[in-house]
């Protein structure tokens, strides 16, 4: 592959589904189909971890959250494991971010040449209550569920922004001789709950689709996701008419952010750099929108865990769809392969590959891996999935498995009632996954290290005293730190 620049787009949140080019007949996304409709889009693409400071250590490091230890939203980055853009900017190639990135600190060496206006955690700590797993304390969040509607935000604000500096930066850059790496970071659509009043007039309420077992007598009933409604103040079902305002905001935001995508673009062929410029598009993981009674992310199901994932330029096939499994751990060697960079000699386990070569090869299969063990959660969980089946373990819970093929809302969970088929397999991925590691051995150590983080803290009680914040502030926005629910309250 001839190298050639890289720009490389990801948002916060977006739902693998909440596109046009996924078959989604509502979600209106005109320009990431036109990106789609010119190159390729993986329909089975997947975060390694469904919440936003370990996917992003993740995907910059290539390795797995276990390996590095980037466990929860208190946990983040600091440049220590070396990352894709380390590599490329010691091979003396320019790699730039712009927007958030949500690491520790903009004065850490992230393994970018500069970071405009980054988006990091609060205060260089982040969320370190989130290691606070016994079921003490809880969070409330239906008040920015109940409040959602047509409003500015300052993460609006912030895209924005993040957009007039990416035109800004591509105008700069334009005439460059060497290959050069952007990555573009876009924060919607993420909460707050809040969507341009153009957007959200889009989608009238009566014409969207209730998520899978959003009623209650339909919710999952299983002790992973009972302790997250409780822990999330979601144990009473939420009216209809809220589920319903809430996805139109989504949906609404999802459009804002492909409005913002589409400007960079149209940027990019005014400069006549699309033909020597590679496009990814992906998101750190998705959102359930009221999907078995949860609202956020955290989970395997397919809405929290599924990622739209679409690459487009030179030496990329037009029009096609891969149905081939992939992760955001695919990234590093894609990164650095796209700009003519050789792997790292370093002797670390990056078990991705590049997906330059998936792109043009026929379907195959190929199992993905995840973990979980931040927010919301009582115990660790893991996830394989490959073309046809999901398995979801839980430590100290019962693993679940689902035919995706047969069974694409997951609303059937075959090791409920596992005939002798169901019983072999569920072995067999059990096996497969402790071959890669010790789930209850990971969800120990993480426990530790969460305990560990929180005792240099200051304490269990000095973290609670901290308070907690619903989403992270845009650059210049002072964190609004609310108390915690005590359980029971």
């Amino acid at each position: 592959m001839k190298p050639a620049n890289l720009l490389f787009i990801i948002s916060d949140q977006h739902q693998g589904a909440a596109m046009g080019c996924a078959g989604h007949p509502l979600v209106q996304t005109p320009n990431l189909d036109r990106l789609a409709a010119g190159g390729t889009r993986f329909s089975k693409a997947y975060t390694n971890c469904a919440i936003c400071v370990p996917a992003r250590a993740s995907l910059a490091t290539g390795q797995y959250v276990h390996k590095i230890g980037n466990w929860d939203n208190g946990f983040p980055y600091d440049g220590s494991t070396p990352s894709w853009g380390h590599q490329l900017k010691d091979k003396g190639i320019r790699v730039d971010s712009i927007g958030k990135l949500h690491f520790r600190s903009a004065d850490d060496d992230n393994g970018f040449s500069e970071e405009i206006e980054p988006l990091h955690v609060v205060e260089g700590i982040g969320d370190p209550a989130s290691g606070i797993r016994d079921g003490s304390i809880r969070r409330d969040w239906r008040p920015g569920i109940e409040e959602a509607g047509p409003a500015d935000s300052t993460y609006q604000q912030y895209d924005g922004r993040n957009r007039d500096n990416a035109i800004r930066w591509l105008r700069a850059r334009a005439n460059d001789e060497q290959p050069w790496a952007l990555f573009l970071s876009f924060v919607t659509p993420h909460p707050p709950w809040f969507s341009p009043a153009e957007t959200y007039a889009l989608y009238p309420h009566d014409k969207i689709s209730m998520p899978p077992q959003w009623q209650a007598e339909d919710w999952p009933r299983h002790p992973a996701y009972d302790y997250m409604r409780r822990f999330f103040s979601s144990e009473q079902p939420s009216p209809e008419a809220t589920i319903r305002r809430l996805i139109a905001v989504y949906y609404g935001i999802c459009t804002f952010l492909d409005q913002q995508i589409g400007q960079v673009l149209a940027a990019l062929d005014d400069l006549n750099l699309r033909d020597s410029t590679r496009v990814i598009y992906t998101s750190d993981h998705g959102e359930h929108i009221g999907a078995r009674g949860i609202f956020g992310k955290f989970t395997m199901y397919e809405e929290a865990s599924n990622i739209p994932f679409i690459m487009s330029g030179p030496d990329v096939p037009a029009g096609k769809t891969v149905d081939t499994p992939i992760s955001l751990i695919d990234c590093y060697p894609t990164i650095l392969e796209a700009v003519g960079c050789e792997p790292p000699e370093d002797g670390l386990e990056r078990p991705g590959t590049s997906l330059w070569d998936l792109a043009a090869a026929p379907d195959q299969d190929r199992t993905v891996f995840a973990e979980y063990h931040a927010i919301g959660s009582r115990n660790a969980y893991y996830m394989l999935r490959d073309r046809r089946y999901k398995y979801i373990y839980h430590v100290d819970a019962p693993a679940q498995l689902f035919d995706l093929l047969a069974d694409p809302d997951e609303l059937q969970d075959l090791a409920l009632a596992p005939d002798a088929q169901t019983s072999q397999l569920l072995a067999e991925y059990e096996s497969q996954l402790r071959g890669i590691m010790d789930p209850e051995a990971v969800d120990r150590r993480a426990k530790a290290d969460q305990a560990a983080r929180i005792e240099s803290l200051g304490g269990r009680e000095a973290v609670i005293a901290r308070g907690v914040f619903t989403n992270s502030p845009a650059p210049g926005e002072t964190p609004r730190f609310r108390r915690f629910v005590k359980a029971g309250d």
